[in-house]
């Protein structure tokens, strides 16, 4: 066996071995030669039957039901309704989770509920706790929206390295913003230990799982998470723009102050009262009027979730990046490229991040080749692993095409 054909070897043997190859078949992809999507982890690709559904609903429903489809077709509880099919992809049982607006408003409506949460709880010292402490490698989006927040309860933010939270936890905290994978190099936090020393600090953390849902066991009860919000375009593949999610621990329910109540959040939508009584459970997180054709080209495509384990998406995600690692250390020509992504599985997200001195040309050029990546300013290769469409095939040819490249 040659030294280049043994990648190839092993990927067609990996491929024969996976168990979630045929998942494949649910989604809309470009089977030409040559081509491999690597980019799920920006916007994760289209399942078969969203197109179907969505005609349905633009046809039918919206067309020749009109008004009657917010209750004959249930418009009216899509919000939680997708929110119970999304809660197993991250360990939450049903109850907890609503879908709709943005990751961003559901951070903010998270970052100054958690104030309020620590706040109103009678937590230690809880009329001195001003801070809010913010993932300093944050999207920085999050970063903006917990500004606005602590302007909004009275607080100041400080960033703060994940490894180095522990130490700057205090009696002034009044929340923490996490994100669960760090978008710019994939790295995997430490959400079981993060969240049980900011509860040891007498405050509550808020959990961004935008890079993780999906790709990952999350396991929001089982760690006691208080809230946590989430995209659904990325390893979820609601589509470009799909509705995000916002979840909020059972027992955090009934003391959980959004800042932005409406009257789908109303316990009495269609009383029209002057004055707001919040719903109960997790519909308080509700807002407006749900965004339905977009929220049912979400419900449509999570029905590519049927019957997969997480725990089995997660075996195979470390698989893919593990291979693609291997192939790149057998192709690329030493020094080259750098692994920003941390090698440890249990430190690694389903992305890995490559240092490159030259990336912003050398990405445009591996997209011309067919291998579909990402550029992050100012030298970070982003290549993204999602296990139900993806084969280790695909991983083989992307890194020899890369390695061709960089040459």
């Amino acid at each position: 066996m040659s030294e280049a054909s043994a990648p190839r070897d092993r990927a067609e043997a990996l491929d024969s071995a996976d168990e979630l190859a045929k998942r494949r078949e649910l989604f809309v992809l470009d089977d030409a030669p040559g081509v491999t999507y690597l980019d799920g982890n920006s916007l994760g690709a289209l399942p078969a039957a969203v197109p179907g559904r969505i005609e349905d609903v633009v046809r039918r429903q919206w067309g020749e039901l009109r008004i009657r489809s917010w209750q004959e077709s249930g418009w009216w509880t899509a919000p939680e309704r997708i929110g119970d099919l999304i809660a197993p992809l991250v360990g939450a049982a049903p109850g907890q989770i609503v879908a709709g607006d943005s990751t961003s408003v559901n951070v903010f409506k998270a970052v100054v509920g958690a104030v309020r949460l620590t706040r109103d709880g009678g937590a230690p010292g809880a009329g001195g706790r001003d801070e809010v402490l913010v993932d300093a490698t944050t999207f920085p989006t999050d970063g903006y929206i917990a500004e606005s927040a602590a302007r909004m309860t009275g607080c100041r933010v400080r960033p703060v390295a994940p490894g180095e939270l522990a130490g700057a936890l205090g009696p002034r905290t009044a929340a923490v913003l996490l994100n669960h994978v760090d978008y710019r190099t994939g790295r995997l936090h430490d959400l079981p230990g993060l969240t049980a020393a900011v509860h040891a600090a007498g405050a509550h953390v808020v959990w961004d799982l935008c890079h993780s849902a999906g790709a990952l066991p999350v396991g929001l009860d089982a760690h006691g998470v208080d809230l946590a919000v989430g995209c659904t375009y990325k390893y979820l593949n609601g589509g470009p723009g799909s509705p995000a999610y916002l979840y909020v621990r059972s027992g955090l329910q009934d003391r959980f102050d959004s800042p932005l109540p409406g009257w789908n959040s109303h316990v009495e939508p269609f009383g029209m009262r002057r004055e707001f009584e919040p719903a109960p459970g997790a519909l308080r997180g509700r807002v407006g009027t749900p965004d339905i054709l977009s929220m049912l080209a979400l419900e449509a495509a999570l029905e590519v979730w049927d019957g997969v384990p997480v725990e089995s998406v997660r075996a195979k995600s470390l698989a893919l990046t593990d291979f693609f690692l291997e192939c790149v250390e057998a192709y690329v020509p030493g020094g080259r490229l750098e692994c920003l992504t941390p090698r440890a599985h249990a430190e690694r997200g389903s992305q890995i991040t490559l240092g490159c001195a030259d990336a912003a040309e050398v990405m445009p050029r591996l997209i011309g080749r067919g291998v579909i990546g990402d550029f992050r300013p100012p030298d970070a290769l982003r290549f993204g692993f999602t296990p139900l469409y993806l084969g280790f095939g695909e991983v083989e040819r992307a890194a020899r095409v890369l390695a061709e490249v960089v040459a």
